[in-house]
């Protein structure tokens, strides 16, 4: 038997046992053979026998072992990703039949950051609500952090912020990028002024939001000039940083796209040259593995299926 063994038996689909997909996928997820008997309960050499039986079906090797457990071979590769298309087709059934016959109830949790814009998670919210109105849509706002810690510990099923890392048990999509510009309110001395160099305003007056939510960039930012020595505000929340700039308490970073109303309306005014502001991507979270209610998982299909209709640069 070798990787390049073709597999050409019509009958594979009726004569294949899928618990030995389950249990091969199990084996690469756990990282080795004994690892996943022992996450499975089982004895090794039944774990073994498994797949064994299942190269035979394929015709060829899928797992090679190594000093770091197991690897996977071009074809084991190939039968990752199709079992598991397979797993999350089953996972999906009991959630589209519901919807096939309109008996969808129940909550969907959201934690996102606050001031949060964007059209496409508005109208996915505007059209799963017509299809399911029915289903209640509860959304809490917090810190990035929390955002991710709730997430972890499963208490939503679905976020939207910003990660500066990369949590293996979450799945990333991208939302949009977001830039921040330093503002000042009408009563503050330089509005209507472009500063060429940030370190000119290190002795302003300055406003922070909370230290858990102040975006890792923008804090690399201020501590690069020397931004925010002065402090004369804090808020915990984007929105009320917004409020203590607008009424003069000091000057501060705000997301581009929430205070267009306020720039509008002149009640702000942006510091800094544009190649100064910072971005990063804000992202739409969920977890990998869940075991999600009917009612998250439309909504997930839905916001997911709105971004990634998306065209990207």
């Amino acid at each position: 038997m070798s990787d390049d063994t073709p597999l050409t038996d019509r009958k594979f689909a009726s004569r294949v046992d899928w618990n030995l997909m389950r249990t091969f996928v199990d084996i690469v997820r756990a990282g080795g053979i004994g690892a996943a008997a022992r996450e499975l309960n089982k004895q090794q050499p039944s774990i073994s026998a498994a797949l064994k039986r299942l190269e035979d079906h394929v015709g060829a090797t899928l797992l090679t072992r190594s000093a770091h457990g197991v690897e996977m071979t071009a074809a084991g590769k190939a039968m990752m990703a199709l079992c598991e298309d397979m797993l999350e087709t089953a996972r999906l059934v009991p959630h589209q039949i519901a919807q096939a016959v309109r008996r969808v109830e129940g909550v969907v949790r959201i934690q996102i950051v606050s001031a949060i814009v964007s059209s496409e998670f508005d109208e996915a919210i505007t059209s799963f609500h017509r299809r399911h109105p029915d289903i209640q849509i509860e959304i809490r706002v917090s810190t990035w952090r929390e955002v991710l810690d709730a997430l972890d510990r499963g208490e939503v099923e679905l976020g939207i912020g910003y990660d500066s890392g990369v949590r293996g048990g979450l799945v990333y999509e991208p939302l949009f990028v977001e830039r921040q510009q330093l503002y000042c309110g009408r009563s503050h001395p330089l509005f209507g002024y472009r500063i060429s160099q940030p370190r000119e305003l290190k002795d302003e007056a300055f406003v922070l939001t909370g230290a858990a939510d102040e975006i890792e960039i923008v804090t690399h930012l201020r501590r690069r000039y020397g931004l925010g020595a002065r402090v004369t505000g804090v808020a915990q929340d984007i929105n009320e940083a917004r409020r203590l700039i607008v009424c003069g308490v000091g000057i501060g970073f705000l997301s581009v796209p929430a205070v267009r109303s306020e720039i509008e309306r002149g009640q702000l005014w942006p510091l800094l040259h544009a190649d100064f502001e910072p971005s990063y991507e804000i992202f739409l979270l969920a977890r990998s593995e869940p075991e999600r209610n009917t009612a998250t998982q439309l909504f997930i299909d839905e916001v997911f299926r709105r971004i990634r209709a998306i065209p990207r640069a």
